[in-house]
């Protein structure tokens, strides 16, 4: 039944009976009439196309990504949830724009979510950059005991504040370094190296310290910057490099682990706001269910890709991280000095989670 038909069904239907005339109309016909009325209000209570919104998702991963996955998955319950009232409709491949387009249209009000990265959110809320201390978490458990504490409720409140709703941190994994010059095994082996970084103050503060050259560029353009030369090198977990594929172009990949990163889940507090409720819990529901999947996989990631990018030809390194952690300290003395209780916060949250 199309909307005009609907429409025209229930202009025919009187909505209310003068108190004159039921009792000259028959008891019959009065039910009748109830009975269409009735049928016409459940017809239009259960047409989606009359109330269903499609709300867009932004994100820049590839397919197979735990991000991408993630965000699928996310999409589908949030539609389960609803009934089909709320569509999201996911635009991978920066497919509706980069991390910094995201998150301007966010809090215009013009998207609804993105699954970010942390240096473009840090560029907003800075204090994001802090989970990103080099060498802050021994595993990726430790980081989600972290961020699912204190720290993750000052992040949200934070963001907050900035016209976005933190969702949920997902993962975006324990970092290393590809290279085509030569394997990393210190910190001297980068001096001189353009590395390719995120627009992430952290990161670039992590490799001014350990004598490399950091290049900040945004991710869509890194595979044809690594291909053409432009860059030696660049820094993601694993997952990110093969999903992207950018071990066709890198022949070294050192496992230096030197950072993490939070993959925030982001809702325009915009469109939050016009929700009812309900549809705000199913999407607040959603966004956590979709997070213990991408975590998982992030953690399966670093077990099962290295194998199939030796058998394309990379050369692994495993790396020692004692001198590389004492070329970093002064990144953590600088950090602290912008944002003491965040640092503070952070580095005592990641004693307590590893004990």
């Amino acid at each position: 039944m199309t909307k005009a038909t609907l429409k025209t069904i229930l202009k025919a239907i009187p909505t209310t009976i003068p108190k004159a005339i039921p009792q000259a109309i028959p008891k019959a016909l009065q039910k009748t009439t109830a009975l269409a009325a009735a049928l016409a209000v459940a017809l239009a209570a259960n047409t989606p196309a009359l109330a269903a919104q499609t709300l867009q998702l932004a994100h820049n991963a590839a397919e197979g990504n735990p991000k991408w996955e993630a965000s699928e998955r996310f999409a589908k319950l949030v539609e389960e949830g609803t009934h089909g009232q709320i569509h999201v409709d996911v635009g991978g491949n920066a497919q509706y724009g980069d991390d910094m387009e995201a998150l301007t249209l966010m809090r215009m009000g013009s998207l609804a979510f993105s699954a970010n990265s942390q240096g473009p959110v840090a560029s907003i809320v800075p204090q994001f950059s802090v989970l990103g201390l080099p060498f802050l978490f021994d595993s990726l458990p430790t980081a989600w005991k972290v961020m699912d504490g204190k720290v993750g409720d000052e992040l949200k409140r934070l963001a907050q504040e900035q016209g976005l709703v933190l969702l949920a941190l997902w993962d975006n994994g324990i970092r290393h370094v590809s290279n085509n010059v030569r394997p990393i095994e210190k910190p001297a082996d980068l001096k001189g190296l353009k590395i390719r970084t995120p627009p992430d103050e952290m990161t670039v503060d992590i490799f001014d310290a350990l004598g490399a050259t950091p290049t900040p560029m945004n991710f869509s353009e890194l595979y044809i910057a690594l291909q053409q030369g432009v860059v030696d090198g660049q820094e993601n977990p694993l997952m990110n490099i093969y999903s992207s594929k950018l071990y066709e172009v890198q022949k070294y990949i050192s496992l230096t682990g030197h950072k993490y990163e939070s993959t925030p889940l982001l809702m325009s507090k915009i469109v939050w706001d016009g929700l009812s409720p309900e549809d705000q819990k199913v999407i607040q529901n959603a966004a956590i269910e979709a997070g213990k999947y991408n975590r998982q996989a992030s953690l399966a990631a670093d077990k099962e890709l290295r194998a199939k990018m030796e058998q394309a030809g990379v050369t692994f390194n495993e790396v020692d991280q004692a001198p590389f952690i004492e070329a970093t300290r002064g990144v953590y003395d600088a950090w602290r000095q912008k944002y003491p209780k965040m640092v503070d916060m952070v580095v005592e949250a990641a004693k307590t989670a590893s004990q």
